[in-house]
């Protein structure tokens, strides 16, 4: 038997990769970080700030005696300089400056000294409290000045997407695998137009359904429901489901179906016992796409459950809306959102690539 040799990777294939995850991690580490910093802090520095770095910092203060001649070059620690030179700040040896705080009454000299400042200066919590909270929340700008603003709930949001996603990611895998088991080892008539009907779905835009959709749901009292939600994304995320799970089904060892046959197995038995065991995989594979798809929708929700039972997508649109310029609550919500989703993704990513690759290659 020949040996394979391994193939070194192009330099240029390294290089694009290491751009593309940096393109993706550096803003999702910005989400993050911000949504922990103080509102005051975000509006006068970076994220970037809350890393070890060497910054200037306030270290001490000190006055000038009162009867001190404004009008005359002033001598602090042996460097004499105009008031107005003091009041921009010397700097009196290396990494040490003075500058003169407020009007020549003041009398106040601040000392500013370079230092290394640690990771997680001033981080808090108050950003995610104030993210979920119903009522009244209150912060400080860049100024100081308090501002007061509305709750938006998203306590609520984030249980209500929870209540769609997993029904709407739960049922269409239920359905799509006994489709796809019927499919796959079945004999009925019309089965293979029936397929290829269901994988030619896949190429209808869901939007074309949507007012039908809704003129059914308004005269059957199912809008602004949750039943409403479940059965229209179960509805678009089938043909998707059964020709993933298909392709995954079909490729299953014939033998094990002929002994269970043998043994006395009903249909239904041998997909209990059998299918869904083996196509955990495949099974795997597309909730993660259906539940990312349900919990990242709005349009969907928008149209067929609107304010009545707000998701996490549009209760952050209206977190842009209203609170725009209230970066500390933005970035809190919307790491907030991201977390359940990356949660299920690594909870399920071993079996990703498996039920990916199900029928792509045959032996």
């Amino acid at each position: 038997m020949k040996k394979v040799k391994d193939k070194k990777h192009s330099p240029i294939v390294t290089i694009v990769l290491i751009i593309i995850v940096v393109a993706w991690t550096v803003p999702t580490l910005g989400v993050f970080i911000t949504s922990w910093r103080d509102s005051r802090d975000i509006y006068s520095s970076g994220w970037w700030t809350v890393l070890p770095h060497k910054d200037t910092v306030k270290t001490e203060e000190f006055e000038m005696p009162r009867d001190l001649d404004m009008d005359q070059p002033i001598e602090i620690e042996g460097v004499t300089a105009e008031f107005q030179e003091w009041r921009e700040g010397i700097e009196v040896e290396e990494g040490r400056t003075l500058r003169w705080y407020g009007n020549k009454r003041s009398r106040k000299v601040e000392v500013y000294e370079e230092k290394w400042i640690g990771f997680g200066a001033n981080l808090t919590l108050q950003n995610y409290k104030d993210v979920l909270s119903a009522g009244t929340i209150t912060y400080e700008d860049a100024q100081g000045n308090t501002i007061t603003r509305q709750g938006n709930n998203f306590a609520d949001a984030v249980l209500n997407s929870i209540a769609v996603s997993i029904p709407a990611t739960i049922i269409p895998i239920l359905i799509a695998a006994f489709a796809a088991y019927a499919f796959s080892w079945m004999e009925f008539p019309g089965r293979k137009p029936l397929f290829i009907m269901v994988v030619a779905l896949l190429v209808v835009p869901l939007q074309i359904a949507l007012i039908p959709i809704l003129r059914d749901y308004t005269n059957w009292g199912l809008n602004g429901t949750y039943l409403g939600m479940w059965l229209a994304h179960t509805g678009f995320g089938l043909p998707l489901a059964v020709y993933l799970l298909y392709n995954y089904i079909s490729n299953l060892p014939r033998d094990i179906f002929e002994s269970a046959y043998l043994d006395g197995a009903t249909p239904f038995v041998t997909f209990v016992r059998l299918v869904l065991p083996l196509s955990i995989p495949a099974l795997a594979s597309f909730a993660i796409f259906q539940f990312l798809w349900v919990w990242n929708d709005y349009l969907v929700a928008l149209v067929f459950l609107g304010d009545k039972n707000r998701v996490v997508t549009a209760a952050l649109a209206a977190m842009v809306g209203e609170k725009g310029q209230d970066w500390h609550v933005l970035t809190a919500g919307a790491f907030m959102s991201m977390i359940i989703p990356l949660a299920v993704f690594f909870g399920l990513q071993r079996f990703f690539v498996r039920g990916m690759m199900a029928g792509s290659v045959k032996g």
